[in-house]
């Protein structure tokens, strides 16, 4: 008995299990204070299917050897200027979504190829440097958000001011577009966002295959040991520059995706953050910055969100007091904390 429960702790790791026995008390506990645990849970499968395909975007880098992608933000950016054209151009529904995806992905390619070249030149050092491309690439994109040509009364300042808007309202283009397809209730409070799990599913089923295709094993041997897979005639440079722009695609699907679900475009300071609560969800689910599976990413969603959206609404009861936010931004900072930790001993390839 004794060694079956040590295998089990093995097999699933001792912190996945305490992050998942404290979620459980939190759920356990939320009728005891005044939180339904059905609108709790219509919660955290709707933040699973905001959130997944951004901490999916993590798996080609690290796959590679070119460790967690702390350059996120070059993926966001790409998607937010995919979005804004999107609007710009009046599209809605299904096409102005998927319209939003085609130019994020352009945009993601060039900006991948350019951040893989200079990945490629810092090599060990990678994601130090990714650190200060994300940060310096939101910093610059901040004046662009002012100076690009866009018309739509719906985005710009109003009464005639410069730029795009800090916060930009989907609602009457493809705000739940995808969500909405196939969804279905659970009782009053639970709704299914069948078509934005779907979606999640879907571009976890491709990585799952692109890693079986002779590329996708070719990139899985350059992580594991470059100099083997050099002496095989696999082309190093290539197989990480592939994958850091696999890497900034899905990052740029990925906000899109966030984008339909929250109801508005975020601009200016606000991606700024947003590789690091993506990390430390692929971190909590299990992986390292040499090693991942798509059990980790799904796990690793499930247990962020889902004490991301507890913590406060329990609190909040309890102390009988709004703090949403603050005990939100503690409870973020907190477990991104413990996660980065977590993975302080692992080498990275």
């Amino acid at each position: 008995m004794v060694e079956r429960i040590q295998k089990i702790v093995n097999n699933v790791g001792l912190p996945r299990i305490i992050i998942g026995l404290f979620l459980l008390f939190l759920l356990a506990s939320a009728p005891f204070v005044g939180v339904r645990i059905d609108t709790s849970l219509n919660d955290i499968i709707l933040r699973l299917a905001m959130n997944g395909i951004l901490v999916l975007s993590l798996v080609p880098m690290v796959k590679s050897g070119c460790g967690l992608n702390f350059g996120l933000q070059l993926g966001v950016i790409s998607g937010l200027l995919g979005a804004v054209i999107s609007l710009e151009l009046n599209t809605t529904g299904f096409g102005g979504f998927f319209l939003a995806i085609g130019l994020a992905i352009i945009f993601a390619t060039v900006f991948g190829f350019l951040y893989g070249i200079l990945l490629n030149r810092v090599k060990g050092e990678e994601m130090v440097v990714a650190t200060y491309v994300g940060f310096s690439s939101v910093a610059f994109m901040c004046i662009w958000w002012l100076i690009l040509p866009f018309k739509s009364q719906d985005m710009i300042w109003a009464y005639g001011g410069a730029g795009l808007r800090t916060t930009i309202s989907v609602e009457n283009y493809w705000y739940d577009a995808l969500n909405n397809f196939l969804s279905f209730k659970i009782g009053s409070h639970i709704t299914i966002p069948t078509g934005g799990l779907l979606f999640f599913a879907l571009l976890c089923f491709l990585v799952w295959v692109f890693f079986r295709t002779k590329i996708g094993s070719a990139m899985i041997a350059v992580g594991s040991n470059p100099e083997f897979a050099r002496s095989c005639g696999v082309n190093v440079n290539r197989m990480r520059l592939v994958s850091v722009i696999l890497s900034t695609i899905i990052a740029a699907i990925g906000i899109i995706m966030y984008q339909q679900s929250f109801g508005f475009i975020q601009l200016y300071m606000a991606p700024l953050y947003m590789a690091f609560p993506a990390v430390a969800a692929l971190l909590l689910g299990g992986a390292s910055v040499n090693k991942v599976s798509l059990k980790n990413v799904i796990i690793g969603v499930f247990l962020f969100q889902g004490i991301l959206t507890m913590t406060p609404s329990i609190i909040n009861n309890l102390i009988k007091s709004d703090m949403s936010e603050a005990i939100r931004i503690i409870i973020s900072n907190g477990l991104i904390v413990y996660a980065l930790t977590r993975s302080s001993g692992v080498r990275q390839s």
